[in-house]
């Protein structure tokens, strides 16, 4: 029950994207289209999930003992890095398109604060390592979740009619911050 709690929590209530506010850049870069959005879900899943045990592992083994805690954002981003390297060559060479797609975007998984607070969170709450891997994924998920929801939304809205100063960027973040507010209804439930 502690693990679907903490499920719930990291996917709906603390969702890294919309409570937390972390990784706003991918999520208004990749979601003008289904495909891409989808990809950069999977992408951060990997990278999230992978840089989530590892970086705990680093943490709990080598940081803590050896008093070097002041390392932890250095030691993790170094991590995180690592980590899109190995999925970027993976992509360029596996699905190309996906690769052309994503763009920029890819690299900027590197620097997308949402990897690394999830990284953060799951060392400064304490959890033991079963629940960091746990909640790195969860996060993962609701960060795709959130992204994937936007694009379809962003792809209605490109078949509508909007007023001229409200088009692209504008009626982005006005429908992230209605969507915003309809994660913030899940605060209640853990």
């Amino acid at each position: 029950m502690e693990y679907l709690t903490l499920i719930i929590s990291c996917i709906l209530v603390n969702n890294i994207l919309l409570a937390k506010f972390l990784g706003n850049c991918p999520f208004l870069g990749t979601s003008k289209k289904m495909e891409t959005a989808v990809g950069m879900g999977m992408a951060v899943i990997f990278v999230m999930v992978v840089a989530g045990v590892i970086t705990w592992l680093i943490w709990h083994k080598v940081l803590v003992p050896l008093d070097l805690g002041y390392l932890r954002t250095i030691a993790f981003i170094l991590i995180i890095a690592s980590l899109v390297q190995f999925v970027e060559m993976f992509l360029k060479k596996s699905i190309p398109t996906l690769y052309a797609g994503l763009g920029i975007f890819l690299p900027l998984i590197t620097t997308n604060c949402a990897v690394l607070g999830a990284t953060v969170f799951n060392v400064d709450d304490d959890l033991s390592f079963l629940m960091a891997t746990v909640a790195s994924f969860a996060y993962a998920v609701g960060f795709g979740l959130a992204l994937v929801l936007f694009a379809g939304l962003r792809e209605r809205i490109m078949l509508a009619r909007v007023p001229k100063p409200l088009q692209d960027t504008s009626i982005g973040l006005i429908t992230a911050g209605v969507m915003a507010l309809a994660f913030a209804g899940f605060s209640g439930m853990v």
